[in-house]
C-alpha cells in the first residue's frame, strides 16, 4: 500500500485484530470461547467451497461474525480485509484515513483484497466502503468470487451500533442519519452481489445456516463473451435474471439511467420484473415507452415516434436503452439507439425464445421497408444481453414453435446441436427449462462465435451469412405477407429451412434424405413446413422478385446458404434461378396472377 514499515498489532489467540475504533462487527465476540462454532459442512456444500465467498454489507451487518461461522462450516480459511490492511500498513484504519485521505486507503484496499482473491478459495468479510467502490467491485467479479450481501433494515443496523459512537462516521453525528445516507448511497452498489441474503435479530447461527443454504442453493447464470474487442459483451443465460437486471446491467453502461423499450403485450407480463430489478441497483428510468405488439411495429414510422419520445424524456448519451421483448422490440430498440444522439448504449433483455436464440445477439438491427425486410438499419453492439430463460414460460405455444426453428436453423448449422435437436427439440416445445436453457446457450454459443469472426456480414464465403439459413425464403414470404401478424418469422424460417435443404439436395450438395429429416422434424413439433401450410398463397414471380432485393444479393446475384451435410453450410451465388423457380412451382407456387 505505499505505507510505512508496519507497526506490531494487538494479537488475540493469534489473530490480529483492528484497534478499538475500526473493530470489525462483533470481533470481539467470535474470539470469545464462549461462542460455540458449528460442525463443518464443507462437504454437504459441494462447489460452493470451490469459490472463495466475499461478504459486503453496512456496519453492523455482522460480515465477521457471519464470515467466521461460515468459514468453518465449508471449511475454508476466514480473512478480514480491514485487519488485513492494517496488518499491511501497522496502523489503524483511521490513522490511514487521517494521513493518507479515503482515495489512498480504498486504492490500497483494492489491492489487498485483489491479492486475498486470487490464492485458494477463503470466506472474507470487506468494510462497508469496500464493495461500494467500483474497481473493487470489478476485482471481486474478476475473482470468480461470490459475492454476498448481508442486507440489514435500518432498526436493526441501530441496535447492533448502539455503543459505537466514538467510531469516526459517528462523530458529532446523529447515527440514524448517518446510516440513512449510507444505506441511500451503498444499497444500489450492494445490489450487484449475486446473493442477497435479509438479516433480522436472529442470532448469528441462525444467519450463517440461511447464508450457507443460499450458496448451496444458488445456481449461477452462464456467461458467454461475444470476442469483439472494445465493443465485446456477454450473454448471460439463467432463470431470474429479470429480477437482478439493474445489478446485472449496472457495470456495463456508463450511468445509471435508461429508457425501457417494451410493447404492450411484454409489458404487462415482464416489465414489473425488470421495473423493480432496476431500480434495486439505483438504475433511473427516463421513460417507459410501448409500441403496439407485432412486426408492423418494425417501421419508420415508429422508429420516430420512438426516438421523439426518447429524446422529450431527456436522453444523453450516457442514458441506455433497454429493449425489453422479443425480436421486433429488439431490433427496433437497437435501430433508435445506433441512431439517437449518434449513438446511445443499448441492452438487450429478450423474452422470446426467437429472440434469445437469434436476434438480440450480433449487433443487427433495422425495421422494415415496403421492399423487403430489415432494409434499412445498423450495427449497433448491445452492451450485453439478459436471457432470462424463466421468462419464457409465459409464451404462447405457437410464439415458443416459432422461435424453435432458429434453434433448428443453429442446429442444422452446427452439426451435433441438430441431433441434440431430433432427439430433444419436444422437450423444448413442452417448456422443460432444461432443454430450454440447452437450446439457448448452445445456440448463443454458435452465434457469439460466428459474430466475433464476421461482426458486419463482410466475408465473401460463409461467416455471419451462414446464419441467413433458410431466410432468403422466410423474408420473401413475410415481405408478400405484410408484416401483420399472420405470418411468423419463425414459422417462415421453418419453411424456408425446408426449402434450402431441398434446394440443397436437389443441386446435389447434400443426401437427398436430409429434406425428408428436417421437413418431419419440424412438422413433428407443429411448425408450418410446406408453403402450402402458410396463410397465403404465392407466386413464383412475386417471391423471386423479394429475393433479389434480399439483404445477401452482391452484384445481382441472388445468394443461398446450402446444405452439404448437418455442420457444414456453405453461401453460394452459383444457383440457377431455374432451379430455384421450379423448386417453388412444385412446392405449390402459382404463376403470373394465379
Amino acid at each position: 500500500m505505499n505505507l510505512p514499515a508496519r507497526r506490531q498489532g494487538s494479537r488475540s489467540r493469534g489473530v490480529v485484530l483492528a484497534c478499538e475504533t475500526v473493530s470489525r462487527n462483533l470481533a470481539l465476540e467470535l474470539l470469545s470461547d464462549a461462542v460455540p462454532l458449528p460442525e463443518p459442512t464443507g462437504a454437504a456444500l459441494g462447489a460452493t467451497a470451490t469459490r472463495a465467498v466475499v461478504l459486503v454489507g453496512m456496519p453492523g451487518a455482522g460480515k465477521s461474525a457471519i464470515g467466521r461461522r461460515l468459514a468453518h462450516r465449508l471449511g475454508l480459511p476466514f480473512r478480514d480485509a480491514d485487519t488485513e490492511i492494517e496488518a499491511a500498513a501497522g496502523m489503524p484504519i483511521t490513522e490511514i484515513f487521517a494521513r493518507y485521505g479515503e482515495q489512498h486507503f480504498r486504492d490500497g484496499e483494492r489491492r489487498v483484497i485483489a491479492r486475498l482473491l486470487s490464492g485458494p478459495p477463503i470466506v472474507l468479510a470487506t468494510g462497508g466502503g469496500a464493495y461500494a467502490d467500483a474497481r473493487t467491485r470489478k476485482a471481486v467479479r474478476t475473482s470468480g468470487a461470490i459475492a454476498l450481501w448481508l442486507r440489514c433494515r435500518l432498526p436493526v443496523l441501530m441496535r447492533r451500533v448502539a455503543g459505537r459512537e466514538h467510531r469516526p462516521m459517528f462523530l458529532n453525528a446523529d447515527p440514524a442519519e448517518v446510516l440513512e445516507r449510507l444505506m441511500a448511497a451503498r444499497h444500489p452498489l450492494y445490489a450487484e452481489a449475486d446473493i442477497i441474503v435479509d438479516c433480522s435479530e436472529e442470532s448469528p447461527d441462525q444467519t450463517t445456516r440461511r447464508v450457507a443454504d443460499a450458496l448451496a442453493g444458488w445456481v449461477p447464470e452462464r456467461r458467454l463473451p461475444v470476442a469483439l474487442g472494445e465493443r465485446g459483451y456477454d450473454i448471460l443465460v439463467g432463470p431470474g435474471l429479470l429480477a437482478r437486471a439493474g445489478a446485472l446491467i449496472a457495470p456495463a453502461i456508463p450511468a445509471r439511467r435508461c429508457v425501457i423499450v417494451t410493447d404492450a403485450t411484454v409489458a404487462g407480463v415482464h416489465l414489473p420484473a425488470l421495473r423493480a430489478g432496476l431500480a434495486a441497483a439505483g438504475i433511473t428510468v427516463l421513460a417507459e415507452i410501448a409500441v403496439p405488439a407485432g412486426e408492423a411495429s418494425k417501421s419508420m414510422g415508429v422508429l420516430e415516434g420512438l426516438l421523439e419520445q426518447m429524446l422529450a424524456a431527456g436522453v444523453d448519451r450516457r442514458c441506455a436503452v433497454v429493449a425489453l421483448g422479443g425480436g421486433v422490440v429488439g431490433d427496433l430498440a437497437g435501430f433508435a439507439a445506433a441512431v439517437a444522439l449518434r449513438g446511445l448504449p443499448f441492452v438487450q433483455v429478450p423474452t422470446t425464445l426467437l429472440a434469445q436464440v437469434d436476434s438480440s445477439v450480433g449487433g443487427k438491427t433495422g425495421v422494415n421497408l415496403a421492399a423487403g425486410k430489415n432494409l434499412a438499419g445498423a450495427f449497433h453492439q448491445p452492451r450485453i444481453v439478459l436471457a432470462d430463460t424463466r421468462a419464457l414460460t409465459t409464451l404462447p405455444s405457437r410464439e415458443l414453435r416459432a422461435g424453435y426453428a432458429e434453434v433448428a436453423k443453429h442446429g442444422l448449422l452446427q452439426g451435433a446441436l441438430w441431433s441434440w435437436c431430433e432427439a430433444e427439440g419436444a422437450r423444448v416445445i413442452a417448456g422443460d427449462q432444461a432443454a430450454l436453457a440447452h437450446a439457448v446457450i448452445e445456440s448463443c454459443r454458435l452465434k457469439a462465435a460466428i459474430v466475433a469472426d464476421d461482426e458486419r456480414e463482410e466475408s465473401t464465403e460463409g461467416g455471419r451469412a451462414l446464419l441467413n439459413l433458410g431466410h432468403t425464403f422466410a423474408h420473401a414470404f413475410e415481405a408478400e405477407c405484410g408484416y401483420g401478424g399472420e405470418l411468423l418469422h419463425g414459422e417462415a424460417v421453418a419453411v424456408g429451412l425446408g426449402l434450402a435443404a431441398s434446394l440443397s439436395a436437389r443441386l446435389g450438395h447434400c443426401a437427398q434424405e436430409l429434406p425428408g429429416r428436417v421437413i418431419q422434424h419440424l412438422s413433428d413439433l407443429g411448425l408450418p413446413v410446406r408453403i402450402a401450410d402458410l396463410p397465403r398463397r404465392f407466386t413464383v414471380e412475386a417471391l423471386l422478385g423479394r429475393m433479389r432485393k434480399d439483404k445477401k444479393v452482391r452484384d445481382g446475384a441472388m445468394r443461398f446458404v446450402l446444405l452439404r451435410a448437418p455442420g457444414d453450410a456453405f453461401t453460394s451465388a452459383d444457383v440457377p434461378l431455374e432451379v430455384v423457380a421450379k423448386l417453388l412451382w412444385d412446392e405449390g407456387c402459382g404463376s403470373g396472377g394465379t
